[in-house]
């Protein structure tokens, strides 16, 4: 599985130390079922060695799992990660609406390089203002 690998890499960049992580992912309710049995069959995944490592799903997909999902996946009842919706890329989606419109006519090529020049800018934007709120 392909998220498997990028999580796998994920959780191994500069982690040594760290007690614990978190992963939050859309449907990691199904997808944490069997996380570390692939892990140990996979040859090219591993984790670290935390002490505890958490499946969770956003705040905006949580809503359309069942009940059992919400009690148990929801950031709202994991002890320690604080206050945290879990989604990164929905929040950006509203500001790709003018870019798509624009991108809609261009070739492949050339769209996917609109979208990366908007994404870094976003980030750019998103970098230079956290010096606002120290």
């Amino acid at each position: 599985m392909n998220i498997d690998y990028a999580v796998c890499q994920a959780l191994n960049y500069h982690t040594q130390g760290l007690p614990g992580a978190v992963g939050l992912y859309d449907v990691a309710c199904k997808w944490i079922r069997n996380f570390f049995k692939r892990i140990e069959e996979g040859p090219f995944l591993s984790i670290p060695e935390f002490d505890e490592f958490i499946a969770a799903v956003g705040k905006f997909h949580i809503n359309a799992h069942v009940l059992n999902c919400f009690e148990e996946f929801s950031p709202n009842f994991i002890k320690g990660i604080g206050q945290v919706d879990g989604e990164i890329l929905e929040t950006r989606w509203s500001s790709f609406n003018p870019i798509a419109r624009i991108a809609r006519t261009m070739s492949s090529a050339h769209r996917h390089e609109i979208y990366d020049d908007h994404m870094r800018d976003e980030n750019w934007k998103k970098l230079v203002g956290m010096g606002e709120f120290l």
